[in-house]
């Protein structure tokens, strides 16, 4: 069975901007390659080199720790020639370029990634490279992966403990991730319901669509209408992020009885999340994303080997990716 285990030389993840620096203003933003280490410790050691608080320093999205990693950060308090003749163990700084905001989550396309599995069987490469074209022309289920979910995999059991104050946490941004993961625990819940139920893209009384070109929201009125408007690839349907301002399926209806099954089997309540106000919003998440299939999408390597790329939008995971294909993964030692 074809298997993947995360490492610098084994996984290699490209961030895709929402844009690039325009050469003026009070950040510098750095486009750097991180091996083996966190964005934190990278936001860490580089602002050190540079003398400036980490909290300054901006970035658009979260990369994996075991793998090579290329991204952007914004610093303020610098220039782009101190920024490339930085030595910061763990991190080079490729480019450097000024820009006039600070990198903010989100401020992302999505991520490129180059994959390389082993343990190939004969004839697996065609089979693999066949799956991934369906991918690309399909879709992929949108779910969390497991490092959403902690090392140990508790953070759902720990956010419950927090929101119910029978534990303390008193790290904001620890607090808000561990909140989030309980979000997520309820998104996957509903995708595994509405695989079981008959798939992912079968439409429901009640159900909330997202516009391909907008990300606009709307609750469906004519299942048959929007049926083959999913078809034809305009809309999406969404599952829940759950939080006080997010848009759900109207009492009653088909999608929101699934929706409510799957808050009870995380172990959540509507009414438990009502106080978090600003701090837990809500929204809603496609069920299924495009995979953008690489140039060429699979090669072969020796040993057993093969290199996959593919690129997915900001949010999604390459690991889903390769389960999909029915590739074992493993965490790196």
């Amino acid at each position: 069975m074809a298997t993947f285990v995360s490492g610098v030389e084994t996984f290699v993840v490209e961030e895709l901007p929402a844009y690039r620096p325009v050469g003026t203003g009070e950040h510098t933003y750095c486009w750097i390659e991180k091996r083996d280490l966190t964005t934190h410790e990278a936001v860490r050691r580089l602002a050190r080199a540079l003398g400036v608080p980490d909290r300054d320093v901006g970035y658009a999205g979260l990369k994996d720790r075991h793998a090579t990693t290329r991204q952007y950060l914004s610093v303020p308090g610098t220039t782009p020639e101190a920024a490339l003749e930085a030595k910061v163990e763990g991190v080079q700084v490729l480019e450097a370029a000024r820009h006039g905001n600070k990198l903010r989550m989100g401020h992302l396309k999505g991520n490129r990634f180059e994959v390389v599995v082993s343990d190939l069987a004969p004839g697996e490469l065609e089979r693999l490279g066949e799956a991934l074209e369906a991918l690309g022309r399909d879709g992929v289920p949108n779910r969390f992966g497991e490092q959403r979910f902690g090392a140990a995999g508790d953070n759902v059991e720990v956010a419950l403990a927090v929101l119910r104050r029978e534990r303390r946490e008193p790290d904001r941004r620890k607090r808000e991730f561990l909140f989030s993961a309980l979000q997520s625990a309820v998104f996957n819940r509903v995708l595994t319901l509405r695989t079981e139920r008959g798939g992912l893209l079968d439409l429901r009384e009640g159900d909330v669509l997202q516009k391909r070109g907008s990300g606009g929201l709307f609750i469906t009125t004519d299942l048959a209408v929007d049926a083959a408007r999913v078809a034809a690839g305009e809309v999406v349907p969404t599952g829940p992020m759950p939080g006080n301002r997010e848009m759900e399926p109207p009492a009653g209806t088909a999608a929101r009885a699934i929706e409510d099954e799957a808050m009870v089997a995380v172990g959540i309540t509507r009414a438990e999340l009502e106080p978090l106000g600003r701090h837990l919003p809500g929204a809603r998440r496609p069920l299924v994303v495009p995979l953008e299939l690489g140039s060429p999408p699979t090669e072969g390597l020796d040993d057993g080997r093969a290199r996959l790329r593919f690129g997915l939008p900001s949010g999604s995971y390459a690991t889903v990716v390769l389960e999909t294909l029915g590739i074992e993964t493993r965490r790196a030692a």
